[in-house]
């Protein structure tokens, strides 16, 4: 039976174009993203055979005789959860390197395998790899994103439009996981999300490392959801914790190959100097990250410093999520200096190309909040296509020099299309 997708899936277009000329294609991303109803979705309908190594004798099985099991494999098939297996890998790579079928491994996972070279190295050249992401707010919306088409091509118009308001807090709680939103209620979604942590960490971590603690992990993911959208400090994280601050640095980085935090590069070039070189911590979705420190839309109107941390992750989340729609792979950093002029996100388009972000919890904005955009501006010259300034307000505006201030709703929204009964929108959310 072929699943029906609760939303459309942006990432469908490019799945099924890497499938007819890719002999193998990994989805991945974190767990209850959409990859195992995306692929069974999309390779339902194409005759693909769907295994799973959540199922215990399928991994046994595969763990015991990796080339034997590839060998029996269908023509097609769907290979769940892929990470649960790594010995299968060097059999997938003699398998494709045997025959180079398009489209005959269609793999998910829940974890980076581009962080583990022993994996990445040995399927290099031969599997495309497309990162799924929970639902943008795009998606849920049903509309279909046009904000980083125009950020790079800098044609912001004036327009009015309707302020989120106590809206934007309420999406920034209830997040993007498909079967959190399913849930009637903000009560029932913040226990879905305390026990997918619970159930994920205790079965991941212990497939993928040693941990000697197990119960550390969901208090550092509720440590690094309070820091979101600062600068990571591996010290200020380990200090409640009995253990090294390398072993806290591992963890760290096991729960970034989760897909459950991401580290964000600094962005910097040669016409600048004094530049802050540190990364900075987002965790990897506000829904999951809200219902880790107990905070819900009443509590972030009270608490404006923590609403700009999560506001800020919202949007660099949703501008991750909504970047598979584009042609040209893009690149996520953010700026900052010596004298705290910032970027909240840099965003670059191969070597041609180079735009800003700036996100302000407010509903009015004025020159100086483009200082920063103005300094990435002339650190790249030419490159530069647009800075934008999104806030909770009702107009886009020009503030020249291709400097725009955009409204948070034409963010998440985007161009409103007809999708029928898939969509969910996010306003029928109940409290």
């Amino acid at each position: 039976m072929i699943p029906e997708p609760f939303y459309p899936r942006y990432a469908e277009g490019p799945l099924v174009e890497a499938l007819a000329d890719s002999p193998a294609v990994l989805v991945h991303g974190p767990r209850q993203c959409g990859k195992t109803t995306l692929a069974r979705w999309v390779g339902g309908s194409r005759g693909y055979e769907y295994i799973s190594f959540d199922n215990d004798v399928a991994r046994a099985a595969a763990d015991a005789d990796p080339s034997g099991f590839v060998a029996g494999l269908s023509e097609r098939v769907i290979l769940d959860e892929v990470q649960r297996v790594p010995s299968l890998f060097t059999a997938l790579k003699q398998e494709i390197d045997a025959s180079r079928t398009p489209g005959r491994f269609l793999l998910t996972g829940s974890s980076q395998v581009l962080l583990v070279p022993a994996l990445s190295d040995s399927l290099a050249g031969r599997m495309e790899i497309l990162r799924l992401h929970p639902f943008s707010q795009s998606e849920i919306a049903g509309g279909i994103p046009n904000f980083l088409d125009d950020l790079f091509n800098g044609t912001f118009h004036t327009a009015p439009t309707c302020r989120i308001g106590d809206d934007l807090a309420v999406r920034m709680a209830a997040g993007g996981y498909p079967t959190a939103l399913a849930r009637p209620t903000a009560r029932r979604r913040v226990n879905w999300y305390r026990n997918f942590i619970d159930t994920q960490l205790q079965r991941d971590a212990r497939d993928m490392a040693r941990i000697s603690a197990l119960d550390v992990l969901p208090r550092l993911l509720a440590a690094a959801a309070s820091q979101t959208a600062r600068l990571y400090n591996l010290s200020d994280l380990a200090a409640p914790f009995q253990l090294s601050r390398p072993t806290i640095g591992d963890y760290v980085e096991l729960l970034e190959r989760l897909f459950l935090i991401d580290r964000l590069s600094p962005w910097y070039s040669n016409r600048l100097s004094r530049l802050v070189k540190t990364p900075k911590l987002h965790i990897g979705d506000t829904g999951l990250g809200c219902a880790l420190i107990g905070a819900n839309p009443g509590s972030l109107a009270q608490d404006r410093t923590l609403f700009g941390q999560l506001l800020e992750t919202f949007v660099f989340q949703e501008l991750k999520r909504q970047s598979v729609c584009q042609e040209l792979p893009l690149g996520f950093y953010h700026y900052r200096d010596k004298d705290q002029v910032e970027v909240d996100i840099v965003i670059e388009r191969g070597s041609m190309a180079v735009a800003g972000v700036e996100v302000k919890a407010a509903a009015t904005v004025t020159l100086a909040d483009f200082r920063g955009l103005r300094k990435l501006m002339k650190a790249t010259g030419q490159r530069f296509a647009s800075g934008v300034v999104l806030y909770d307000g009702e107009i886009t505006a020009s503030f020249g020099d291709r400097m725009f201030a955009v409204p948070l709703r034409s963010l998440c929204e985007g161009r409103r299309v007809e999708l029928g009964s898939f969509v969910l929108g996010v306003d029928r959310l109940a409290p």
